[in-house]
């Protein structure tokens, strides 16, 4: 690992008490990092934004290449892309959002011009390519729950989503219920007789939707603002525009302390002691409310989810190397810092708390469809209930992971 190894570390070290002051503090004070570092930083910055908008292109060459269709998935009658390729879509996505999330947190080393007008336009494809995968595992998603609160007598067996539904894959198989089970349809009842029309009511609005985003992405794709984007995106692959003063002297690390003590603020904010129990009456009753406003509850977690992925992505640059660098022999080797693992799981954590609290969304909404039986009310009433039990859950998994201390992997 080379020079930037020392300032990820401490910044992943810091936790939920830092400030940008003491993880710059801690990122130098052993190293005694001189001129040359600073100068190094900015070479960082500037071969990460390079390696990331390399990505892109490369995703976008996969994505038209003749032998992939829409979101390179295999087309009609066409090789498929090449084995560990990808999705395209998927990796066009993950270029998109690390060159926006890289220019929020140092914007101020770059032109400010330039930042401002690339940052949400490259927001606006990430959103708009991410639709249609939302809208499909969301399906799934409620599907499954479905099968797993009425017994899979009562639903088809649920369609595969991604690589599996492109490439014609069966679709997996769901456990048969033993009888005298819970999941028999004996013990569902009223759940069981509405399962199959809400299922059938959430595959029809869900699936809609989902053919709306595709052809929202083609379109998108297709447009003279996309390809804006792409050409903005190809000269970033060559040149950098730097801030005169921050090619000469630049230091990433207090703007990466910045992003993570934005993050911990958030941290510290959230209801934890709430979350510290699996079971939250108020969201619930928040959800069989008429209202179909977001919940209220969720947007701060939603944030944080956000500033995680600020943080995760500021990391990743300070541990990025430009080209050609390497390490003094003379200097000393690294300590064995120890590393915040806390990131991964409570990424996956937040990640399932935004799946499972836009699935009840769906649910509520379904359930408002005007004149529908009751039996399929219930059945969608008793989905989001079951959502918003795992939102919950997913807030304890967060407050649980996030407390622990970071630990060293040496």
């Amino acid at each position: 690992m080379g020079v930037a190894t020392r300032p990820a570390a401490a910044i992943a070290t810091a936790g939920t008490t830092a400030t940008a002051a003491t993880v710059a503090t801690a990122a130098t004070g052993a190293t005694g990092a001189t001129a040359n570092r600073t100068g190094c930083d900015a070479d960082v910055l500037a071969h990460y934004l390079r390696a990331q908008a390399t990505e892109f292109l490369r995703a976008l060459r996969q994505h038209r290449e003749p032998g992939t269709g829409p979101n390179g998935a295999p087309g009609a009658n066409r090789a498929a892309p090449p084995t560990g390729h990808g999705d395209a879509a998927l990796a066009l996505r993950r270029a998109a959002r690390r060159i926006s999330g890289t220019l929020h947190t140092f914007q101020s080393l770059l032109d400010a011009d330039w930042a401002e007008g690339m940052r949400p336009e490259l927001a606006w494809l990430s959103g708009t390519l991410a639709m249609e995968h939302a809208y499909a595992s969301r399906l799934e998603r409620l599907l499954d729950a479905l099968h797993r609160l009425s017994g899979p007598s009562a639903l088809p067996a649920p369609r595969p989503v991604g690589d599996r539904a492109t490439a014609g894959a069966p679709a997996p198989a769901v456990p048969s219920a033993t009888p005298g089970s819970p999941g028999t349809a004996q013990d569902r009842g009223n759940l069981t007789v509405g399962a199959a029309k809400a299922g059938a009511l959430l595959d029809r609005q869900l699936t809609l939707a989902r053919t709306r985003a595709h052809s929202s992405a083609l379109q998108a794709l297709g447009s003279s603002r996309f390809h804006a984007v792409a050409d903005k995106v190809a000269l970033l692959a060559s040149d950098v525009p730097l801030r005169p003063a921050a090619a000469a002297a630049a230091d990433l690390r207090p703007l990466a302390a910045a992003a993570h003590d934005r993050l911990a603020d958030a941290v510290a904010a959230l209801p934890l002691v709430a979350a510290g129990s699996p079971y939250n009456a108020q969201a619930l009753v928040h959800g069989l409310s008429p209202d179909p406003a977001p919940h209220p509850q969720d947007a701060p977690w939603h944030q944080v989810r956000l500033l995680l992925r600020l943080h995760r992505y500021a990391l990743e640059v300070l541990a990025a190397e430009p080209a050609g660098n390497t390490r003094d022999p003379a200097a000393p080797e690294d300590a064995a810092a120890p590393a915040d693992v806390r990131l991964p799981a409570a990424g996956e954590a937040l990640n399932r708390h935004r799946d499972a609290s836009e699935a009840a969304a769906a649910a509520a909404q379904a359930a408002r469809t005007p004149r529908i039986a009751p039996a399929t009310a219930y059945a969608l009433g008793v989905l989001h209930a079951d959502q918003r039990h795992e939102v919950e859950a997913a807030r304890y998994a967060f407050q649980r992971c996030w407390r622990k201390e970071p630990v060293s992997l040496a």
